[in-house]
């Protein structure tokens, strides 16, 4: 089976732009976990107004679902429980699928750690069998297809990897600590990225959500907003992205993300 060929299963309402072919940049920040810092220089896009600027609702640069993942992955990341409970209410209420949701939450440990993961997925489960005993109905969502194993494991998280950032990555760093190159190729890019029922845009947004939620990743943030320019996401949506965890996780979580993306321009 060829892996390398089959593109992740979107949501529903995924922006138009495409989330598989990113923007073709001279240079980019090569992607690396919370702990890892990578920089490739990359050349400024032009700048677009922020959606309250020119009077647009967020509604019309992010979908309520796309809006929904923002509050969810942060408090995830912050260990927040009881906010994040009522964002997974949100969410789930908005049309987020079950699925879609474990989905950011298992995502969560390569940002945030194992701990917080397993507690985000625990407050999950608890949601879910409290909405079923009010005789709500969530919908469970698609399951991810196959993914690879071995060698080709490799192949195609080093394929994600490189088309996340839009250049093959390396640096001193993958050769002073070639383990921390292998997890990311074969595990992040591989094994996470490659699950195909959450689609590239919706995973940087809460990848995004997750840094701007943390102190200390300044430069992850930046890199990762990048990697969403790669994708297809426009200034205006990361503008709206900014406003949403302003207004729904905190401050701090906006102005980080505001600065990093003012940094990228």
């Amino acid at each position: 089976m060829d892996f390398s060929a089959a593109p992740p299963r979107s949501v529903s309402d995924r922006p138009t732009t495409s989330v598989r072919r990113p923007h073709v940049l001279a240079r980019v920040v090569a992607c690396v976990l919370a702990a890892v810092v990578v920089c490739v220089v990359a050349p400024s896009p032009a700048a677009t107004p922020s959606p309250e600027s020119i009077g647009m609702p967020i509604s019309e640069s992010l979908s309520p679902r796309q809006q929904a993942i923002a509050p969810i992955a942060a408090f995830a990341a912050t260990g927040d429980i009881d906010r994040l409970t009522t964002a997974l209410e949100a969410g789930l209420d908005t049309g987020l699928t079950i699925n879609e949701c474990k989905e950011v939450l298992v995502q969560v440990y390569a940002y945030a750690g194992f701990p917080r993961s397993l507690n985000a997925l625990s407050a999950l489960m608890q949601v879910v069998q409290a909405r079923q005993q009010r005789g709500l109905s969530d919908v469970q969502g698609e399951l991810p297809g196959p993914v690879p194993t071995g060698p080709e494991l490799l192949a195609l998280g080093t394929a994600n990897q490189t088309q996340l950032v839009g250049a093959a990555v390396s640096g001193s760093l993958f050769e002073f600590a070639p383990a921390i190159d292998a997890y990311l190729k074969t595990h992040l890019f591989g094994d996470i990225f490659a699950r195909d029922n959450l689609d590239w845009v919706s995973r940087e947004l809460a990848t995004v959500s997750m840094l701007a939620a943390l102190e200390g990743v300044d430069s992850q943030l930046q890199s990762h907003l990048k990697i969403s320019m790669n994708i297809g996401m426009s200034s205006a949506q990361l503008n709206a992205l900014a406003q949403v965890l302003d207004k729904r996780v905190g401050a701090a979580a906006g102005t980080r993300a505001k600065a990093a993306l003012a940094k990228t321009q």
